[in-house]
């Protein structure tokens, strides 16, 4: 059986909190790009304290990791994210999805409510289909 190596995708900079933290920020498969969770941190890696800021900022570097694999948010099929108090959070992470995520077709969401996110309240991974080159 031959093992292909991991294929990794990095935006630009932040490289230093990857590596810290030993992952990678997507893995391209095939014509498959698996984003790992991105939360909305400042540019020193802290929690963005305003929740629906720190949101906006997850959403943002999720787009970032997209447009480094060559991606928009409608190359994406299936999402996840995770929330440390989804009933209270709800209504804002809403607006923030729906000012990205655009009009139907939607991709597949699985929201999952957790106790921890290492200081942050919102984590967001996806995995998006690579568009042929043109």
């Amino acid at each position: 059986m031959v093992r292909s190596k991991r294929d990794a995708v990095f935006p630009p900079g932040r490289q230093a909190l990857y590596d810290k933290h030993r992952y990678s920020a997507a893995i391209r498969s095939g014509d498959l790009l698996f984003v790992s969770g991105q939360v909305g941190s400042r540019e020193d890696g802290s929690p963005e304290p305003d929740f629906e800021a720190q949101v906006a900022r997850a959403f943002a570097r999720l787009a970032s990791v997209l447009e480094a694999a060559g991606c928009t948010f409608d190359d994406v099929v299936d999402v996840t994210t995770f929330h440390t108090d989804p009933e209270s959070q709800f209504d804002a992470v809403m607006r923030v999805r729906d000012s990205v995520i655009g009009a139907a077709p939607y991709p597949n969401w699985t929201a999952v409510g957790v106790t921890w996110l290492a200081g942050f309240d919102f984590e967001i991974k996806a995995i998006a289909r690579i568009p042929a080159a043109a």
